[in-house]
């Protein structure tokens, strides 16, 4: 459960990458394994996020998941492919994004050096409530942007973050961790601001909407 007292504002979670979840868990770390040894540095903890947005109506919760079944009320804004595009007409290739009225994070329990309080302004609350359904549904695990870094969760909240005006680029995970995605995220976020701001002077765009 949330611990928060703020009346208003936004908070952001860091999931230890695979929380409840062995299986996920050994996969990020077969992940970073190979990563690091590439990259030639040390392994480090994966991470994902999730943020909590509290408003007057309610407090809500942002976040990427596995998707379930149509039945039961989640705040579904959007559902995207995992691994390929074509993986999308199987459920269980596919990702939600989640903005969910009095929703739940369920590994929160896991969380590190968290809630990160990033804000604490009904405005700037409600522009990031308010983004959440711009969000491009990528396919997962891909770079579709060609920056050198994967669409996933982190992605997903990078963007949102960035376009409702927060400093994302500046905010890092935990100490020793890594936020695979979010370069990504950011660098949609820019392509999205670029493509608006060449609509508006009547100049050539390619709109950034659910795919690239």
């Amino acid at each position: 459960m949330s611990t928060a007292s703020h009346a208003y504002g936004v908070d952001l979670y860091w999931l230890p990458l695979g929380a409840g979840g062995n299986f996920v868990r050994l996969n990020g770390r077969i992940y970073e394994a190979i990563t690091s040894r590439i990259r030639r540095r040390a392994p480090r903890d994966l991470y994902h996020c999730a943020l909590e947005v509290f408003l007057p109506e309610g407090r809500y919760v942002i976040e990427m998941t596995p998707a379930g079944r149509s039945d039961g009320e989640r705040g579904v804004v959007g559902v995207g492919p995992v691994g390929a595009g074509w993986a999308g007409r199987f459920r269980i290739f596919r990702y939600e994004l989640r903005r969910w009225l009095d929703g739940s994070i369920p590994d929160i329990d896991e969380a590190v050096d968290s809630p990160r309080h990033l804000s604490d302004s009904q405005e700037v609350a409600r522009r990031v409530l308010d983004a959440v359904p711009g969000v491009p549904m990528l396919v997962w695990g891909r770079d579709e942007l060609g920056v050198g870094d994967m669409w996933n969760s982190n992605s997903q909240i990078a963007w949102v973050l960035a376009r409702a005006g927060l400093a994302a680029a500046t905010i890092e995970p935990p100490a020793g961790g890594r936020a695979p995605g979010w370069q990504a995220g950011l660098a949609a976020a820019g392509l999205h601001t670029s493509d608006a701001a060449a609509r508006s002077a009547g100049g050539p765009a390619e709109l950034m909407s659910g795919r690239l």
